[in-house]
């Protein structure tokens, strides 16, 4: 059983190395048109006191949201959707962590994996129904919380 999920989350990992994806986790709000225009992916901007999110649409049916903070920095990303977006671009120079915290978290624990410098990432899902989230805790802006990444 322990075999099966290792090898899911595998799998997991490399398919997310072929999929296209979307903007970069640290990196500022232009790399999100930047991948929009790229993906030929539809962008729809929403916006709060307190940060925007740039929803990208992909053509797989996955949504892959970007928070922007009022600095205009990407300081959270959140997918959702039928295949797992390219999590090597969209985490930036966080991915190697990202994979570090799933791998470190292990097999079958939907808590959030925290590496260090604050580096936060939740990921899961099965066939065709994919989620997760990752977020750098330093750079929340000020009265967000991490519950409001979704």
């Amino acid at each position: 059983m322990r075999l099966k999920f290792r090898r899911a989350g595998l799998a997991a990992v490399l398919l997310a190395l072929c999929v296209p994806a979307a903007a970069t986790l640290g990196e500022d709000a232009s790399s999100v048109s930047a991948d929009q225009a790229q993906l030929q992916a539809g962008l729809t901007i929403s916006s709060t006191a307190k940060f925007s999110v740039h929803q990208l649409q992909l053509s797989s049916g996955t949504t892959v949201n970007e928070y922007v903070s009022p600095a205009g920095m990407v300081f959270a990303v959140s997918w959702q959707g039928p295949s797992i977006p390219d999590l090597q671009q969209v985490l930036g120079r966080y991915f190697d962590a990202y994979v570090a915290a799933m791998r470190n978290r292990g097999a079958g624990k939907s808590a959030p994996a925290t590496q260090p410098a604050g580096f936060v990432a939740q990921s899961g899902g099965h066939m065709r129904a994919y989620f997760g989230r990752a977020y750098v805790a330093s750079m929340l802006p000020r009265g967000v919380f991490a519950e409001e990444i979704k």
